[in-house]
């Protein structure tokens, strides 16, 4: 028997691969799937099931496309309806492959579909779960992600609390853990960087499966703290449910060079927006007049889908050199599938075609305190609401990037804004959105409050309710 965890850092997501005695399960796959097929083919072993834990609403999955390439068949639990051919788990059914057995375990909550597989080895021992977002470790999946469902999420998430008692915390404690996701997803908000550990730990350790909670208490605590979810995540969903174009179509029409002359008619005639994904410091030196940035050095895919509100929005390129192909992948992890093309030559072919290039301006912390000291200034703050809540610097003015297209009548044209997040990455992606939408006035800096900690600066620290 064979396990192994196919780990994407940028999407936080697990896939996984399983085989014994030549035949292959692939658990939730990504969109780009020929790499389980070599695998598969190297190995000699031919891939039978798909198993999709649930219609996932962060990524793409590659079932699919999986599915056409090798005629194994989709299985979803319960409560699934697709436009394409699967075959509906039911609970508690068993599924062969090779010397061993997955049993499928209706789980919902997450969602109403949401199962979770549980692996029976050789010998007949419960090995492992693959539960998809139904636990993860260190949190549960939030239950309000539902597509059409009548359901509300208190309802969802009393069902959850159903599912992790009566199916879950009953398996040993030395079951392993396969999440789908660990550290930096949205799914929820607890999750632990590590992305494999057992029942036992989890029973321990993740506030959810405390043993004397009650569903109201459960109720209660996995409800609170959980930010609206990305405009994305319910779109990926229907993209799950409905089926979409093949990744390697994708590919061929998005990984297309172009000079700066065909770049500019994309960009002008198609609509295209301009996305630039070179890092921060290389944006802030020059860049294209009115594109927008998020680096691939972020959490990119995320962004792009938290922020990019048209899946179908025309989309053309500044990438680093040989990165081209990444990007257009990376796009598609999240349904954006309509890239037109990059610039060859980048950055520098554009500038010896003579046309404009735009910079922003970014200055050290030290050099804004200076400033800040002297005059009053206007600070904006774009990082997330518990890290501002957390600590800030005293009359700064908040907003999320997460919701940026929510605030623009919060600013003025006609005042200078100093913006920083964390460290730097995201205040460059704000800034370059309200550029794009004719804010001139706008002072990076560099660092972001990481940075500002270490002046003199006075901050305001988040005082706990109950302390006063």
């Amino acid at each position: 028997m064979k396990i192994e965890q196919i780990y994407t850092g940028c999407l936080a997501q697990g896939a996984y691969y399983i085989e014994s005695n030549g035949e292959v399960a692939i658990i939730d796959p990504l969109r780009e799937t020929q790499n389980y097929v070599d695998k598969a083919k190297a190995r000699n072993a031919k891939i039978k099931y798909i198993f999709e834990t649930h219609f996932h609403a962060d990524f793409v999955s590659g079932h699919v496309d999986l599915a056409k390439k090798t005629g194994a068949t989709i299985v979803f639990g319960p409560n699934a309806n697709t436009s394409y051919d699967i075959h509906n788990a039911k609970d508690g059914e068993r599924f062969k492959l090779g010397n061993i057995t997955i049993k499928a375990l209706h789980t919902p909550g997450h969602t109403l579909e949401s199962t979770t597989y549980l692996l029976i080895d050789e010998n007949g021992k419960d090995h492992a779960i693959f539960s998809g977002d139904t636990l993860f470790l260190g949190d549960v999946g939030r239950p309000d992600l539902a597509i059409k469902s009548d359901l509300t999420k208190e309802d969802l998430a009393s069902l959850l609390f159903d599912s992790l008692r009566t199916k879950i915390m009953t398996l040993a404690d030395d079951v392993i853990v396969y999440p789908a996701h660990g550290a930096g997803s949205a799914c929820g908000k607890n999750l632990s960087k590590e992305t494999v550990g057992t029942i036992g730990e989890q029973k321990r350790t993740n506030y959810a499966l405390r043993a004397d909670m009650t569903k109201e208490e459960f109720v209660k605590e996995v409800l609170t703290g959980i930010a609206p979810p990305p405009q994305y995540f319910s779109k990926n969903a229907m993209l799950n449910k409905t089926g979409y174009e093949t990744f390697e179509h994708v590919l061929q029409t998005g990984d297309i060079p172009l000079d700066p002359e065909e770049f500019e008619a994309m960009a002008n005639h198609e609509e295209a927006l301009v996305l630039d994904v070179r890092t921060e410091q290389e944006f802030v030196k020059g860049h294209i007049p009115n594109s927008i940035f998020i680096g691939l050095n972020g959490s990119f895919a995320p962004w792009v889908g938290a922020l990019i509100t048209d899946l179908k929005q025309p989309i053309v390129l500044v990438v680093p050199e040989g990165k081209s192909k990444e990007t257009v992948t990376r796009l598609s992890r999240v349904g954006y599938d309509n890239t037109l093309g990059y610039l060859k030559g980048g950055i520098e072919a554009w500038k010896k075609s003579g046309r404009d290039i735009e910079t922003l301006e970014s200055i050290s912390a030290d050099d804004f305190a200076k400033i800040a000291k002297k005059e009053t200034v206007n600070i904006l703050d774009v990082r997330k609401d518990g890290e501002f809540k957390s600590t800030h610097l005293e009359n700064a003015q908040h907003f999320a990037l997460d919701y940026i297209n929510d605030h623009m009548n919060d600013v003025s044209k006609d005042k200078t804004y100093y913006i920083h997040c964390a460290g730097g990455y995201r205040s460059v992606i704000a800034a370059s959105i309200l550029k794009a939408r004719g804010f001139d006035k706008l002072v990076d800096i560099a660092g972001g409050f990481g940075a500002l900690k270490t002046t003199d600066l006075p901050v305001t620290d988040y005082v706990c309710p109950s302390t006063l």
